[in-house]
Parts: C-alpha cells; sequence; structure tokens
C-alpha cells in the first residue's frame, strides 16, 4: 500500500471514531505535509482520495471539510431524508391527488397485471406520451417515444447507448447527483463543462472537445437542478449550432419543463441528434410512474436495444395506468396546479429568506443558497440536521476535484406550506448566527 492511501486511511479512522467532526476543515495541504514529513504533492494524493471515498469535500477558497451526511460514491438524493423537514428531495404531491390518481384502476384490462411490454410501450401509449410532452414550438412523434421505468433508467438508457464504456460524457459544472452514479456504474468519464447566468457555455464545449472528444453531452437547459436557471431561446441555438458542428448527441433531461412552456426545447433547435428524457414522477407521482425518452429516428433502435439489455423496460400496469392519466385529464389538471403550488411556495421562499444571497425561477420547486460568511456548506448542513432540517450541500452536485461552491440547495416541494415556511424561517434564523454560536444550542 502506498503512502498516501495509508495517511488517507489514518485520517478515515478519525473521522470513523468522532475524532474529525463533519464540517471541521482539515489541516492546510502544506501542514499536513509538514506534520507527516512528506512532499506536498503526496498530502495532496491524500487529500484527493478522502474526496474520492466520499469522506470530505474541498470549498472554493476555503479549504477541505468533513463531509456532512458522508455517503458515496453512490449519488447523493439516492433516499428520502429521515428528518422531520425533508428539503433534500423533491417529491411534490397535492392535497387530494392521491384520490385523483386512484381512479386509474379501476376496470383495468386483465393483461394489465401479467403481459410483457417492450420500449416501444403501445400506441395509445406513445400518442398519450407524445401529447403530453409537446411544448410550444415542439411536437415530438409518437414514433419517437420510448418508454422505461421511471426518469432515471431513461438518462441511463441514454448514457450507456451513446457512451460507450471508459469514454466521456460532458455535464453542467454542477449537475443532477444521480447522473454521477450513472456514469460510475456504466465505466464513463464525466467532464464538467463551464456555465453562466443562462447555463452551459457553447463555446466552451467546443473547446472541451476539440482539446479531448466526448461522446455525447447531457444538460438540463430548463429550471437547471441545482440552479434554477433556463436557458434563453438564443442560447439553444447557439448550443445546437454547436452541437451540429461537432456532429455530438445531447440527452436533454427536461423533468421540470413542465413547470413553464417556454422556451422550445433543445430538441427544437437540434432535432436530429438530440434526445429528451423525461418522466410522471415529479408531474404526478414517483409512487407508480414512467419515464419517456424522444428519440431521433437515426438512434431508436441504439436506444430500444440499451432499454431491453439494460433490463429499463416500463411494467404494462404503469404503462396502462399511466395513459389513462395521461388521456382523461388528470395528468393536465394535477400539473396546473402543481405550478401554481410550486409559485407560491417560492413567494414563502423570497420572504423567508429576504437579505440572502437566494437564486431561484418564481415557477421552480427548488433554490440555491449561497451561504453568508462564516458559514461553510458542510457545516450548515450538518447544523441544520440537527435541527430536524435536510438540505444538499453543493457538493452533492460538484463534478470534477471535488471544489464546490459554498451553497446549498434547497427542495421545496415535499413539506407543507406550514413546515416550509417554519423550516426557512429556522434555517434564515441559522445562517444569522455564527457556526460556534449554532454548535452550543
Amino acid at each position: 500500500m502506498d503512502d498516501y492511501q495509508r495517511l488517507a486511511d489514518a485520517v478515515e479512522a478519525d473521522i470513523r471514531a468522532g475524532k474529525l467532526l463533519e464540517g471541521d476543515r482539515l489541516l492546510p495541504q502544506r501542514n499536513f505535509a509538514r506534520r507527516h514529513r512528506i512532499a506536498t504533492s503526496t498530502a495532496a494524493r491524500v487529500y484527493q482520495e478522502l474526496i474520492r471515498r466520499g469522506l470530505v469535500v474541498g470549498e472554493v477558497g476555503r479549504g477541505t471539510f468533513v463531509r456532512a451526511g458522508r455517503t458515496p460514491p453512490e449519488p447523493a438524493l439516492a433516499e428520502p431524508a429521515t428528518a422531520w423537514v425533508d428539503l433534500e428531495l423533491n417529491f411534490p404531491t397535492l392535497p387530494g391527488q392521491s384520490t385523483m390518481l386512484a381512479r386509474a384502476f379501476n376496470d383495468l384490462p386483465a393483461n394489465a397485471l401479467g403481459a410483457v411490454v417492450g420500449a416501444s410501450g403501445t400506441t395509445p401509449a406513445r400518442r398519450a406520451a407524445a401529447a403530453l410532452l409537446t411544448r410550444p414550438g415542439w411536437a415530438p412523434q409518437p414514433s419517437q417515444v420510448l418508454f422505461t421505468g421511471n426518469g432515471r433508467q431513461a438518462i441511463a438508457a441514454a448514457v450507456s447507448a451513446l457512451v460507450p464504456v471508459g469514454h466521456r460524457l460532458g455535464v453542467e459544472t454542477l449537475t443532477y447527483p444521480v447522473v454521477k452514479g450513472i456514469a460510475a456504474r456504466l465505466g464513463i468519464t464525466l467532464v464538467p463543462l463551464p456555465m453562466d447566468a443562462e447555463g452551459l457555455i457553447p463555446s466552451a464545449l467546443r473547446k472541451m472537445h476539440r482539446a479531448s472528444p466526448l461522446s455525447a453531452l447531457y444538460l438540463q437547459p430548463t429550471l437547471h437542478n441545482p440552479l434554477g436557471t433556463t436557458m434563453s431561446a438564443e442560447r439553444r441555438a447557439d448550443l445546437a449550432s454547436v452541437l451540429q458542428q461537432l456532429d455530438l448527441p445531447a440527452i436533454e433531461d427536461t423533468v421540470y419543463a413542465f413547470l413553464r412552456d417556454d422556451p422550445a426545447p433543445l430538441a427544437a433547435h437540434h432535432p436530429a441528434n438530440t434526445i429528451v428524457v423525461d418522466s410522471l414522477s415529479k408531474r404526478l407521482t414517483p409512487g407508480l410512474t414512467l419515464g419517456f425518452a424522444v428519440v431521433p429516428p437515426v438512434l431508436l433502435e441504439r436506444l430500444s436495444t440499451a432499454i431491453r439489455s439494460g433490463a429499463w423496460t416500463c411494467s404494462r400496469f404503469a404503462l396502462e395506468v399511466g395513459t389513462r392519466w395521461m388521456t382523461d385529464g388528470t395528468a393536465e389538471h394535477i400539473e396546473n396546479a402543481k405550478r401554481q403550488d410550486a409559485a407560491d411556495r417560492q413567494v414563502l421562499v423570497r420572504e423567508r429568506l429576504g437579505g440572502f444571497t437566494v437564486q431561484a425561477d418564481p415557477r421552480a420547486y427548488h433554490c440555491w443558497w449561497e451561504l453568508p460568511e462564516p458559514w461553510r456548506a458542510e457545516t450548515f448542513v450538518a447544523a441544520a440536521a440537527r435541527r430536524g432540517i435536510a438540505v444538499t450541500p453543493a457538493a452533492a452536485f460538484a463534478i470534477g476535484s471535488g471544489r464546490a461552491p459554498n451553497a446549498v440547495r434547497l427542495a421545496i416541494s415535499s413539506p407543507s406550506h406550514q413546515e416550509l415556511a417554519t423550516a426557512l424561517d429556522l434555517l434564515a434564523t441559522l445562517a444569522r448566527r455564527t457556526p460556534e454560536d449554532a454548535s452550543v444550542d
């Protein structure tokens, strides 16, 4: 075993034993090197190994800290939080929606329980999904629609179809954490691409691809998770032009796009080589869901094969129920109600977190909070957890060396409005204190 691995094991043992607590700052690498009489380069390898193990996180310009809620390499946000107020996972559920959804179970055909269904589903399901996903400026053809068990499986199938083992997938600098887990399991490398206030920068994509080719691009151009940004129509057109020049396929995740009508998806600008992935989980319910992939004709067979080989096909039962929801008005009614619900919750965010640096679309179910000094993201997450509130540190979304902004994402859809208001008040009070004061509560 190399020296850096032995030292990393020793630091890990201190973390497991509680000698180093969540949010504690490690020594600067030069000081660590002097203490252990090793080269600075070796100290850097120790810290990178600890980051790789998911034990610590680097914060830009601030240092390296013991990670709150030490998890991974499995992606964050994979399981429901146990805190009494969950601002970590977004599962929007409206009062009375379960009763409305349950009507679809009446008089289901007998074959809905036992029949096998392929990636292409059924003709009524394809028509219903195409109508559901249609947005101003973009109308997918039913023949382009494939089905998976959920949205995560649709992403996994698209990545598997487009990116060979050992190759590179471009992603936004901050991206959906599940994509990190998918990449790890499929043996591919994620390449972070710079963003600005509108999202991914097309020129940066061109530069990165020409330096070392990418196999595909994954992005969330509408209500980006976690930042909440939405790419303008002009930026989408510019990005599509670059993708066409590079002959590079894109995977466009539109899971939150139902919360706003505009602009038209990237696929409207780059239809020949963009796979759109979506699901019913945010629109309707996570308990019984469907994943969708709208696929260009040239990629249909590749993606169908990936869905079958990955065992990512949906069940006939979910397909039949989902088709009913999409055709009888249930999906449209709940989507409209959730748009209003998200807007109402964002009002609470603006009221309760006024004066702080919070980035959010007024139609989104999440917001991005840049924490005030002297708070650090990992320390704040740990302090919030001690008060029964689960939030997500920026490190869960960061790609690369482990350096992450000093920020947290708040998912605001799960608690009741009153619970959300109370939790936001508690977090605002916490942020106005110092970590030292907060630790003595």
